[in-house]
């Protein structure tokens, strides 16, 4: 089944979906989460001082980036109505993503901007990298991309709420906690239309599901320094690949789309589904190591 089928099969489910995302999401404004009595003018000439709102430098990393994602909106946006359409039920969720979306960068940088807790000059030169350079993840057919955005937009809720649980400033951990709300609603939206499209055409979804497992990046890899940050992060266990394979692939891939006990696959998808189970395994082992050697040189 190709790109335009599938869409046009599952677009009355996305429509339902869509339906079901309107009278759940609530309405909330960004200017009211902001603490605007704390802020004060930046002076020509005086530099940002690091100690004003003092998180720990990893958690300091997960704002830099998870702020930077979120600025990349304009390509994420892009490569949804590239992969599911611009008309019918997919146009209204794309449009209507796109929107809330937005809110987050500006909550984000407001909050940031305030407190202080971010070097400003920092956060814009890094927006202007990562928006002139313009990379995103881009899956190769849109039931890759289904897949791909039930993964990343829980990655990111995980990542958003972790780095808020490690705030000290109250009004921050609101709104990354807030922020998180939104993207596991967008997670539910994305994960019940992969549920649908593994039901329509489960082998051409499991093998999406093992191809986006193997080839799985978070959407900042064009930050600057993206991998310095990463490993800060990780480090951190504010998103490591713990989380990744208990908070995702687990309860996800085994359990909710229950890959080993699908029926009927091809022998191509069920080569497939051998390989993204043995994956699930091994990518389990190895951040139980990563987790355990971290535990050890935290100790010593």
């Amino acid at each position: 089944m190709d790109d335009r089928a599938l869409l046009a099969e599952l677009e009355p489910v996305a429509g339902k979906l869509y339906d079901r995302h309107d009278k759940t999401a609530k309405e909330w404004f960004p200017h009211e989460l902001v603490p605007w009595s704390r802020g004060r003018d930046f002076e020509p000439g005086v530099e940002w001082e690091p100690d004003e709102l003092a998180p720990p430098p990893a958690v300091r990393s997960a704002l830099f980036v998870n702020l930077l994602t979120e600025d990349n909106l304009p390509y994420y946006s892009m490569e949804i109505h590239e992969m599911f359409g611009a008309g019918g039920a997919w146009g209204e969720w794309a449009r209507r993503w796109t929107a809330e979306e937005g809110r987050h960068s500006i909550v984000m940088r407001d909050w940031m901007t305030v407190t202080r807790a971010i070097d400003p000059v920092d956060l814009e030169r890094g927006r202007m990298a990562q928006v002139c350079g313009g990379i995103v993840p881009h899956p190769q057919t849109a039931i890759r991309g289904l897949v791909y955005v039930t993964l990343q937009e829980l990655a990111t809720r995980i990542s958003h709420y972790n780095t808020g649980k490690f705030l000290t400033d109250k009004f921050g951990e609101d709104i990354m906690k807030r922020v998180a709300a939104d993207e596991n609603l967008h997670y539910l939206f994305y994960r019940d239309m992969a549920t649908a499209a593994l039901e329509l055409d489960p082998s051409q979804t499991v093998m999406a599901i093992e191809a986006e497992v193997r080839e799985f990046a978070m959407p900042g890899v064009g930050i600057p320094d993206f991998e310095a940050h990463a490993k800060a992060i990780a480090k951190h266990q504010i998103y490591d690949m713990a989380i990744h394979h208990e908070k995702i692939l687990v309860p996800v891939v085994l359990n909710i789309w229950k890959v080993e006990e699908l029926t009927g696959l091809t022998s191509e998808a069920e080569q497939a589904r051998d390989k993204l189970v043995q994956r699930i395994g091994r990518i389990g082992k190895a951040a139980r190591r990563m987790r355990e050697r971290a535990g050890e040189s935290d100790a010593a």
